[in-house]
């Protein structure tokens, strides 16, 4: 029997909102996190407004030593598991930081620091002539690596480059780590910042889809634990993984086998979850406003669970954050149960889609931290 996984703590920094409460507050009021990103920096950008933190300065966050040389989504990363931390109340110490670890999923890692890494192989004399402070945030496993060395997180450390599907495929190797015993604890999360570089890739994409949801980036970390651990100790949690179950069909647009494997992964997470459609109380979905993606998750859901269940679109208040997408997701519905036992046992099923026929679901029971002890 696969474990279930408990959210005992976690923290979101978007456009929208810094921490749970804040997250849960701009969702009440509905609060968009779209700026003007205009000025935010040298290069000229596609579009004027996006959902981007321009005020973000990591030294609000981490203090102003060892912060110089980090990558925004490193940045992000490390800033956003300093608060997960805080928010589960876990003091890192000699007696548990070997069973503490990090798993991030990522599409590419930072795409501005690799595209610079590379263009100064390119325009210097010689293509070694390159700043050696610069090949770190290159890599891809970046972020998930500064989250150790920052918090001195001795455990598993890794990396998940599953674009959109990343909050899945992050919460399904988490749970097998757990239940094998490689981790007691871990900072399981996804980050995507925003950039020119990003901007750019995604304007000639996406340029004939002019519905779609503005970029965005957000940094979000869960720090999970064994469900029957935290139980039998007593302790709070925010929700419990129940299930997350993928598939890999052919691309959007080219037949319906998305569709259908969407479906069909929603149903294999509820049975996995022991659950039924009838207690699903909310679907929080990827939907982004590009018609062909989604009418997948749209038909899906409608086939799984009818027209009536009610949908969380928090794309429409935090925009398009790629990587990160499912993780805030996920946060959109951790949010509404903290400091609201009213809706505590309910279960919601969050779900992910890719262009290129990846599909996901997960299975959540959310808690408001008293409800669950």
């Amino acid at each position: 029997m696969a474990t279930t996984l408990a959210i005992t703590g976690w923290s979101t920094l978007s456009s929208m909102a810094v921490g749970p409460d804040a997250l849960a507050r701009a969702m009440r009021d509905r609060k968009s996190g779209l700026v003007d990103v205009s000025d935010m920096f040298d290069e000229r950008l596609p579009q004027p407004r996006a959902h981007a933190m321009v005020d973000f300065d990591v030294r609000d966050y981490l203090g102003r030593k060892r912060t110089r040389n980090l990558d925004r989504s490193t940045a992000l990363a490390v800033s956003a598991s300093g608060l997960a931390l805080t928010d589960a109340g876990l003091d890192v110490t000699e007696d548990n930081r070997d069973d503490v670890g990090v798993v991030l999923g990522t599409t590419l890692g930072s795409l501005r620091a690799t595209a610079e890494f590379d263009r100064e192989t390119l325009v210097n004399e010689r293509p070694y002539m390159v700043e050696p402070l610069l090949f770190p945030n290159a890599v891809m496993n970046c972020a998930a690596s500064r989250c150790a060395i920052w918090h001195q997180l001795r455990g598993v450390n890794a990396t998940v480059p599953s674009g959109p599907l990343s909050a899945v495929s992050v919460l399904r190797y988490g749970r097998t780590l757990i239940g094998r015993g490689h981790a007691r604890t871990l900072l399981l999360g996804a980050v995507e910042e925003f950039s020119p570089h990003r901007a750019w890739a995604e304007h000639h994409v996406y340029a004939s889809e002019t519905t779609r949801a503005p970029l965005g980036e957000a940094a979000v970390v869960l720090v999970a634990e064994d469900a029957q651990e935290v139980r039998a100790s007593g302790r709070p949690m925010d929700a419990e993984v129940l299930a997350a179950e993928f598939g890999q069909f052919e691309p959007v647009g080219r037949s319906r086998q998305a569709v259908q494997g969407l479906a069909e992964s929603i149903r294999r997470a509820l049975r996995a979850a022991g659950a039924s459609p009838a207690e699903v109380v909310t679907v929080a979905t990827g939907e982004r406003g590009i018609p062909s993606l989604d009418e997948v998750e749209g038909a899906a859901v409608d086939e799984v669970f009818g027209a009536g269940t009610e949908r969380l679109r928090i794309k429409e208040l935090a925009g398009e954050c790629d990587s990160a997408s499912g993780a805030l997701q996920i946060a959109a519905v951790l949010a509404r149960h903290r400091g609201d036992p009213g809706r505590d046992g309910e279960v919601s099923v969050v779900t992910s889609c890719s262009p290129e026929g990846a599909v996901g679901a997960v299975v959540l029971r959310g808690w408001s931290r008293t409800g669950a002890r």
